[in-house]
């Protein structure tokens, strides 16, 4: 038997409301967030807001003074970017559950987003921190000072 127009839309509004709930907790969650990152060769520290904007950057034991202004440069766009990286990952994960159909009116689909539009085709790659690179791959930043990131 099928269920009576009125119980289905309740159920749905039940299941709209606890969404926009849940997208609301989500947003206030978002708007706290930060996250920070050393560069490879941890002379700096890079922390990014909500928004992936830089929010502050930290040169640590001094390790700044001693390199020229090239290598400094790198390794602050190399902490920015990952931290940025690792801001826009942190959003997916917290928005997936509204992208997924509902399982008790499957009227409402979810919606769709197109990740790699909205914040490049880097986030879609796998996470250096959920596996260990075996190809000896150099950073870029490091190739381009010709340095091959050994000490």
């Amino acid at each position: 038997m099928t269920e009576p127009l009125e119980q289905r839309l309740e159920k749905a509004m039940a299941e709209l409301r606890s969404a926009q709930e849940a997208v609301e907790r989500t947003e206030r969650e978002l708007r706290q967030a930060s996250f920070a990152v050393l560069s490879s060769d941890r002379a700096v520290r890079a922390t990014v807001g909500p928004q992936g904007e830089l929010t502050g950057v930290e040169f640590l034991e001094d390790k700044y003074r001693s390199m020229s202004p090239q290598e400094l440069a790198a390794s602050v766009l190399e902490a920015a970017s990952a931290a940025r990286l690792k801001m826009n990952r942190h959003v997916m994960k917290a928005m997936a559950p509204f992208t997924e159909p509902s399982s008790e009116v499957p009227e409402l689909k979810g919606f769709e987003l197109d990740w790699e539009r909205v914040f490049g085709p880097g986030v879609l790659e796998k996470d250096d921190e959920d596996t260990a690179r075996t190809d000896g791959a150099v950073p870029g930043w490091r190739d381009a000072l010709g340095e091959d990131g050994e000490d």
